[in-house]
């Protein structure tokens, strides 16, 4: 039952060309990014990814991106970053966008075995097109069909040897819906600790979930954006 693996490479070797991966984080907060530079290294090519964002220019998702690695993104924000703007621009990756409130319960169902389920969210819209609507009193919803992936790399704060997580306050973001809806969950986390050490009243994700643990380390934690007292960005 111990699923400690020694380093983040080893942790991602079979994850093979042409999967479909999820990746926790919001912004650069809560992402695996010991376990993204690993994928980099390894130069799988052809993923699907799954994302809230896809990072900046030079770090997190975006190295990704420079590694053309990435055929296609679903995700809810892309403005950070300009790589993947001229990308889709010229064609060259297929972009999926969702409203953030949709993609994380689009996440959830798929962890939860839910196959579609009705929002009022975007009825009207781009991103209606194509969908189901159906009137339910009086409002009309859209049809969204759950997300699940191959495999979910996310970051957690503490773990244990048996998989079992804690999350540092908004780090959790996507990450403990995504460890659920994934074939195979990969988590890093910052700190190893024994079964038992751990509050069970803390505990976010229970080990039943992950099937690997890597202890990162060199975490850089930038700010996406500066903005100085008076309003400008640094």
């Amino acid at each position: 039952m111990n699923k400690v693996v020694q380093t983040a490479y080893e942790a991602v070797a079979d994850i093979a060309s042409g999967s479909t991966v999820m990746l926790g984080g919001f912004g650069l907060c809560g992402i695996p990014e010991n376990l993204i530079a690993a994928l980099v290294e390894r130069r799988v090519t052809g993923l699907h990814t799954i994302s809230n964002n896809m990072g900046v220019d030079g770090f997190g998702m975006g190295l990704m991106l420079e590694a053309g690695m990435i055929a296609s993104h679903v995700g809810s924000y892309v403005g950070e970053n300009r790589r993947l703007e001229a990308l889709v621009l010229r064609k060259e990756l297929d972009l999926t966008l969702i409203p953030q409130g949709t993609l994380a319960e689009r996440i959830r169902a798929g962890g939860a075995g839910i196959p579609a389920f009705y929002v009022p969210t975007g009825l009207g819209t781009v991103v209606a097109e194509g969908k189901e609507t159906r009137k339910i009193g009086d409002r009309t919803y859209v049809l969204e069909h759950s997300l699940n992936a191959d495999v979910a790399l996310i970051k957690a704060w503490k773990g244990d040897r048996l998989g079992n997580l804690v999350y540092r306050k908004t780090a959790r973001n996507f990450n403990p819906a995504m460890a659920t809806a994934a074939k195979l969950t990969v988590a890093e986390i910052e700190e190893l600790v024994e079964p038992g050490e751990l509050n069970p009243d803390h505990v976010v994700t229970p080990g039943i979930y992950v099937n690997r643990v890597v202890v990162g380390a060199a975490y850089r934690k930038p700010i996406e954006s500066k903005f100085i007292q008076s309003g400008g960005a640094a």
